[in-house]
């Protein structure tokens, strides 16, 4: 494992899914991270909030026994939502989430998010936004589009 350039602390990535009964969600995130994989120095694990395997935690347990001091959690959503604002961190245990919000409520579905897994991980996790509205992005649809014309 390469060390982080910016520092002396060994660097893992998470790259976290919603999951999905489908297999469709999984199998794109795994792509991805296998890309990633493929272009960094870092070790890059997926996890996924519920129904799928691993879990958040598990990758996480898996990068600290690889001896990480560090871990960066990108959630790969397009858009901010109670998933990234307040599942996730709540997950990662940044945060409490809000304890008030009924989650099976707030969206119109109700699941768990796999939350009974420990963390086993005392090195620092820094969690970032979602993807948003990347040009990146925007030019993927541009390349479906003119696909499709």
């Amino acid at each position: 494992m390469v060390t982080n350039s910016n520092s002396n602390s060994k660097v893992g990535i998470v790259l976290v899914g919603h999951g999905s009964r489908l297999p469709y969600g999984k199998d794109v995130l795994s792509q991805l991270a296998e890309i990633y994989r493929q272009e960094s120095d870092h070790p890059v694990e997926v996890g996924f909030m519920n129904m799928n395997k691993p879990s958040i935690p598990s990758s996480i347990n898996k990068l600290a026994q690889m001896g990480v001091e560090k871990i960066v959690v990108t959630p790969v959503f397009l858009a901010p939502g109670v998933h990234t604002t307040q599942d996730i961190p709540r997950i990662l245990g940044l945060n409490n989430g809000d304890e008030t919000h009924d989650h099976s409520h707030a969206h119109g579905h109700s699941h768990d998010h796999g939350e009974t897994e420990e963390i086993h991980f005392h090195g620092e996790i820094i969690y970032t936004d979602p993807l948003g509205p990347d040009p990146k992005i925007v030019s993927i649809i541009k390349d479906r589009v003119n696909g499709a014309l």
